[in-house]
């Protein structure tokens, strides 16, 4: 299939009111502390894992946190609603939490640290009609609130409602209310700005930018709450961790299936763990592909 290597500023015009799917490398070009790989490798490398946590990742087959700390958390709430003695599983679950929030505050950029950036991200993406983001990282979400503060007629919508549960009646949002555009942003493997209670709800933390990431790890920490992000695994355990959840689930079948004529990929590897992302969006009406090149000079 013939392809063509072209500047960004000739064919924008062209990709522009389209999608949008940001890989890992889009989050390392702001900060390149997001290129870290595996969040479960670095807290090995680390030494922050104990011998039953890691006991815990070989029986389950999997390297995803969330999966193992939902997993710990649920069982520990069940025994102490039962009142079963067992510190054990109790004593995982917070070595699981703690070495999340150490990764996580170890490889994420502080808003300061990409704060001069956000003016350039919201231009780029106010001009696609849909984002959507791979990465669980806060870059999108604090371009998005960055825009509330313009007030240039653009809004982006994530379509959770005020009281903090995803409307999955999603489509309704392309309608524009007060702003004359929008663009709809949606996470395909979670992102830390989302999680769940202890009822299985879905729900999106609220804060001010630049306090997000630390009521982010509070909330974890109050365990109230566990994060929905996928952020490891094959592409059959991605799978099944997006079907256990609402959210990312409705977003595999409805929105990566939707039509669009044009797709912009940025910094996206494509590798074979993810290949299920480009099933769902092989019959959604694709026309023109523009993919992102890294050149290393």
């Amino acid at each position: 299939m013939p392809f063509l290597s072209l500047p960004w500023e000739d064919i924008a015009p062209q990709y522009h009111q389209g999608t949008i799917l940001l890989g890992n490398g889009a989050s390392m070009a702001v900060s390149p502390s997001l290129g870290y790989g595996s969040l479960l490798q670095y807290a090995n490398r680390a030494g922050l894992l104990a011998d039953d946590v890691n006991q815990l990742f070989d029986f389950f087959h999997t390297c995803d946190f969330e999966l193992i700390l939902r997993l710990v958390w649920q069982a520990s709430n069940i025994n102490r609603s039962l009142q079963v003695a067992d510190t054990r599983t109790y004593d995982a679950y917070v070595n699981v939490r703690e070495c999340l929030i150490q990764a996580v505050r170890d490889v994420h950029p502080e808003y300061d640290e990409v704060r001069d950036q956000l003016p350039g991200m919201y231009q780029f993406l106010k001009g696609f009609d849909t984002v959507l983001s791979l990465n669980y990282d806060l870059l999108v979400y604090w371009t998005m609130t960055y825009g509330l503060d313009v007030r240039d007629g653009h809004l982006f919508k994530d379509c959770f409602l005020w009281n903090a549960a995803f409307d999955d009646n999603w489509w309704r949002f392309r309608e524009t209310y007060r702003e004359r555009t929008n663009t709809l942003v949606f996470y395909p493997h979670g992102s830390l700005a989302l999680c769940r209670n202890a009822v299985e709800q879905e729900l999106k933390i609220h804060s001010e930018g630049e306090a997000l990431l630390d009521a982010i790890l509070a909330e974890w920490r109050r365990e109230r709450v566990v994060p929905l992000f996928v952020s490891e695994g094959t592409m059959p355990q991605k799978v099944a961790s997006i079907q256990n959840s609402y959210y990312l689930s409705t977003v595999y079948r409805e929105v990566l299936a939707s039509q669009r004529t044009t797709l912009t990929i940025f910094g996206w590897g494509m590798g074979e763990h993810d290949t299920h992302l480009l099933k769902r969006m092989c019959n959604s009406g694709i026309r023109r592909v523009a993919v992102s090149v890294y050149r290393n000079d």
